[in-house]
């Protein structure tokens, strides 16, 4: 790979992130509603007692001693301290982190396997039944609301069924007696959720892929490698699949670092402890250094990822890096 079109990738990346950083400190408080509301629950505090929580959560200076503090502190690894939980950011990010990376990470496994193998199938079967199964198939999932989605699964395979649980990421109050038995019961309520999103993201998936792959094989090169004699089989591994996966690179470096807080709907409906439901409690409460956290981790993967996108990009298709 070209080093200045790596070196240029590198340099667009960090200056994004910095328009992030400074977007993501304003975006917060042009927000209506005042946060010493929530910080400060007794409406009779005195202004003393006012001072002093402004004070510690450093609200009473200027807004351009905050943003430079707010640098400060984030070349130091503190995002500052939560209004609702009154710890410090970055620990009640941690917490909830992990359960969003599971349950994004199990679901986008599953998606991009199951998205790339159909897709693969139904354009290699273009205008059989097949074909037309896997498009009605992808269209109907991929239309679907999330939460709603989420709320029939549960109704079917855990009211009807009482197969899994409905909610949370374990059973409430159950003491395991080993480690295996509590990742047993984490599986068992990552089913549905994981189910939910997969089933969204594998439509979306498939139709990119089939209709990708279909216009990589009316290329010319295609044609001559058939008229070179090549068997379907070496064509479709050696010069189409690499060609149309351009495209699902692309959509699945973008699903990777929005779905770190993208899966708010899914982690509301069952009760799954992650950032989205996490998003949503602090943006009720108006909670903006949690606020200022979340979104500043989601637009730093969407970065990142968009930057490993481009980076695939340039060993898949080597042009790219003689065009930029």
């Amino acid at each position: 790979m070209d080093k200045m079109y790596l070196v240029k990738k590198l340099y667009q990346a960090f200056v994004t992130i910095i328009l992030v950083l400074i977007i993501n400190f304003f975006l917060f408080r042009v927000m209506p509603g005042n946060p010493l509301s929530m910080i400060m629950r007794n409406p009779n505090a005195s202004a003393d007692a006012i001072a002093k929580v402004k004070q510690l959560f450093g609200i009473d200076q200027p807004i351009y001693v905050q943003l430079w503090i707010y640098f400060k502190q984030l070349v130091q690894g503190d995002l500052g301290l939560s209004f609702m939980y009154k710890q410090p950011v970055i620990d009640v990010i941690a917490e909830k982190l992990i359960p969003t990376l599971l349950l994004v990470g199990v679901s986008t496994i599953i998606a991009i396997i199951a998205g790339v193998l159909i897709g693969i199938f139904a354009a290699s079967r273009q205008g059989k039944k097949v074909d037309a199964f896997s498009l009605a198939f992808s269209l109907i999932t991929y239309s679907m609301p999330t939460f709603w989605l989420g709320i029939m699964l549960i109704i079917f395979f855990s009211s009807t069924l009482n197969l899994f649980p409905t909610s949370g990421m374990v059973t409430a109050g159950k003491v395991f007696g080993n480690s295996l038995d509590h990742a047993i019961d984490v599986s068992k309520h990552l089913v549905l959720p994981a189910l939910t999103l997969s089933l969204v993201l594998i439509g979306q998936f498939v139709l990119i892929m089939r209709n990708s792959l279909l216009e990589v094989l009316t290329e010319d090169y295609i044609t001559t490698a058939k008229a070179k004699g090549f068997s379907e089989k070496l064509i479709m591994k050696r010069h189409a699949l690499p060609n149309a996966m351009l495209p699902m690179v692309t959509i699945i470096a973008i699903n990777l670092g929005f779905m770190i807080a993208g899966a708010i709907q899914i982690e509301t409906v069952f009760s799954w402890p992650g950032l989205g439901r996490l998003m949503y409690e602090a943006l009720n409460n108006r909670d903006y250094p949690l606020l200022q956290g979340i979104f500043l981790i989601v637009s730093v993967c969407v970065v990142l990822a968009n930057l490993c996108a481009d980076i695939i990009y340039g060993y898949l298709d080597p042009r790219i890096n003689k065009k930029t």
